[in-house]
């Protein structure tokens, strides 16, 4: 069983689209493994906290800090930056983390903790479309 979430961004963040893999999982009623792909290299997908909005912010600023824009001095070795300062990092962010994600279902149920959300990582500052491919084997 398959499907394709497509999330629109507005820059960089995360954003949790949980209650849509929900949504699709509770029609299908069965146990299995779910697998998550996005079809994008600038961004990325996380299971993260979602009960205080601060985790989300502090990552995003962690890894701002962590890989800052090509403009910064320090990442004057760059090539890549013909789509803007924020594309290279972009890149080296969805590098650094998961651009997958394997969750077990139960009864039609991922199997998360009371806190985890299912996230989008977008790395770039201009609104995108990203596509979510989802798998339940």
């Amino acid at each position: 069983m398959q499907t394709e979430f497509v999330l629109h961004t507005q820059g960089p963040g995360l954003y949790e689209f949980t209650s849509d893999v929900l949504q699709w999982l509770e029609r299908l009623e069965t146990d299995g493994v779910l697998t998550l792909f996005v079809r994008h290299t600038s961004c990325s997908l996380l299971i993260q906290e979602n009960a205080d909005p601060g985790v989300q912010t502090d990552l995003q600023a962690f890894f701002e800090r962590l890989v800052p824009p090509s403009d910064n001095p320090a990442m004057s070795y760059l090539r890549h930056t013909y789509e803007g300062p924020d594309d290279m990092p972009a890149h080296i962010k969805a590098a650094l983390l998961p651009v997958s994600l394997t969750i077990p279902v139960s009864q039609g149920r991922p199997v998360l903790g009371t806190w985890q959300g299912i996230y989008l990582f977008e790395h770039r500052t201009v609104p995108h479309q990203r596509k979510v491919a989802a798998h339940l084997a």
